[in-house]
């Protein structure tokens, strides 16, 4: 990363950038950047491998097939669906190495994989002209490309989303020749790995796991503690049936049941949740509406449990499933972390904060602002505005210019900010006395 950031003990940092600590109290122009972008590496059967790839929404609902190889209403893209049930955008990478491309005499699929096998080149003569030809693509039946050639060579054809033409290929009229051979690559854990690297450049809310094997969920909790921990990097990850201990992991519960799912396909939702809840909002009784079914077979003493034991979990309130508490998977709390950093709200404030604040000192202060008393007065006074907004939305509660106090560090180049701030979590329980006369 170009820029320093992360947690301080003693200011000894050499880079520049941004060192903020999140202590919980012992209990004895600035503008608030936007949520809901998630990120999360896939066994796709179609797509380029080794790449990161920026989708949206209306992305996914448009290109899904050009994208993921599969209609928008696939039963394949389920997860997708729901994942991008709570989000705007997402980072997504198809896992993998090899493969194999299906072809046939004129052309090749564009990505390796076994959809590849789904596409049907027709060629015909052209009615009104002999001498050239019409050639069709067809992706599982659907008609998805048509072009003319201005010769009969397919060196006259142009290469599309789906394939690219072998060079000198005499064109002759076919009623249907698909393409075939094609095959998935090899995926290992390796390749979890490769996926890390390539994301830690990105910026996003929420990192999705999607896998049951524990070196890979280890793997994964281990690098979102490195990047909150060291790098200041502020994003929660979800992972399934994972005891991390920590306010950055998200522990989800529920295994998903039905034939050919795997356990931990509620990581698509719960990721896009984490990505895409609003700052002043709690995810505490949301109503699942995600698209596989959940087990939910758990009693009170049962449900009990997990809440201690920093799970994530969903239970049945009548006809509908919803999430019984909008926790993190920590569990051993200390003096600096109490029990309110159990709470994923609480989380979204302190990430809210560290994102957006480093965003207002790298752009604006950082190599450009004298490190003198009205240099530090005017971020103070940004720090305070952004911290008003976020009590404006209910985010914060109680907070005045006084909490916050900025001074010189112990360099010429360092300052030392001093922020104290309350977060406000959503209602959760009732106690109530009712008294009859």
């Amino acid at each position: 990363m170009a820029l320093g950031g992360g947690t301080w003990l003693v200011q000894n940092k050499i880079l520049p950038g941004t060192y903020i600590n999140f202590i919980s109290v012992n209990r004895a122009t600035a503008t608030l950047s936007d949520r809901g972008v998630a990120t999360m590496p896939l066994p796709l059967d179609w797509g380029p491998l080794d790449t990161v790839v920026e989708v949206t929404t209306g992305d996914l609902q448009k290109n899904s097939l050009k994208l993921f190889g599969y209609d928008y209403t696939a039963p394949e893209l389920s997860g997708l669906r729901d994942l991008f049930k709570n989000i705007r955008k997402a980072y997504l990478y198809r896992l993998g190495a090899g493969g194999v491309k299906a072809t046939n005499t004129y052309a090749n699929a564009k990505y390796e994989g076994v959809r590849g096998n789904s596409i049907q080149i027709v060629i015909a003569e052209n009615v009104d002209n002999p001498a050239v030809f019409d050639v069709t693509v067809f992706f599982d039946g659907a008609l998805i490309h048509r072009q003319t050639a201005a010769g009969t060579s397919t060196d006259q054809l142009t290469d599309n989303d789906y394939i690219t033409w072998k060079p000198g290929v005499q064109l002759v009229a076919t009623a249907g020749m698909p393409l075939q051979g094609g095959s998935d690559p090899t995926i290992t854990n390796g390749d979890y790995q490769t996926y890390l690297d390539r994301i830690e450049a990105y910026a996003f809310h929420a990192l999705g796991c999607p896998s049951n094997n524990t070196a890979i969920k280890g793997l994964f909790t281990a690098f979102t503690k490195r990047m909150r921990d060291e790098q200041g990097v502020k994003f929660q990850c979800v992972t399934y049936d994972n005891a991390a201990d920590h306010e950055g992991v998200v522990n989800v519960m529920n295994k998903a049941i039905g034939t050919n799912v795997e356990p931990w396909a509620a990581v698509y939702w719960v990721t896009g949740v984490i990505a895409g809840t609003a700052v002043n909002k709690s995810a505490l009784n949301k109503v699942y509406d995600g698209e596989f079914e959940l087990e939910l077979e758990f009693t009170q003493s049962q449900l009990e449990k997990a809440i201690l034991g920093g799970k994530f979990a969903f239970h049945r309130v009548g006809s509908d499933v919803r999430v019984l508490s909008d926790i993190n998977s920590l569990v051993n709390t200390t003096l600096e972390k109490g029990d309110v950093f159990k709470e994923n709200q609480t989380i979204r404030v302190i990430d809210q904060i560290a994102n957006d604040i480093a965003v207002i000192f790298n752009s604006k202060y950082l190599g450009i602002v004298p490190n003198d008393k009205d240099g530090r007065i005017s971020l103070w006074s940004d720090i305070v505005k952004h911290h008003e907004l976020l009590q404006t939305i209910r985010a914060i509660e109680n907070f005045s210019g006084d909490d916050v106090k900025v001074s010189q560090g112990e360099t010429k180049r360092a300052v030392v900010v001093e922020d104290h701030v309350t977060p406000v979590n959503a209602m959760a329980q009732l106690y109530m006395a009712v008294y009859i006369s």
